[in-house]
């Protein structure tokens, strides 16, 4: 009986990265309830919304932004709210079902 007691048992360890860099090999874009859409005409790229999107959802080219990656966006709202107050090329709509 005692040893029983002693046995350790093998339990892995929660909320361990085990390979950095990984989230993109992770679908999420399904938690959206709002979406992001750019109004081209109005971007003025000076990609604020690149640099502080949380999930790197932004997709720029060139040095321009051309849309988002919706598969990674979780719908947060940080690229639209960080776009410039005079700008305002972004807003947030609902998803669709």
């Amino acid at each position: 009986m005692k040893k029983d007691c002693e046995e350790k048992k093998e339990v892995p360890l929660g909320g361990v990265i085990h390979k950095a860099g990984n989230a993109h090999d992770y679908v999420t874009g399904g938690w959206r309830k709002l979406r992001p859409v750019l109004d081209k005409d109005k971007c003025t790229n000076c990609l604020i919304c690149w640099v502080m999107c949380p999930d790197s959802a932004v997709i720029a080219e060139d040095g321009k932004m051309v849309g988002f990656d919706l598969e990674h966006c979780k719908g947060c709202g940080i690229c639209a709210m960080e776009c410039p107050d005079k700008v305002k090329a972004i807003t947030m709509e609902e998803e669709e079902a």
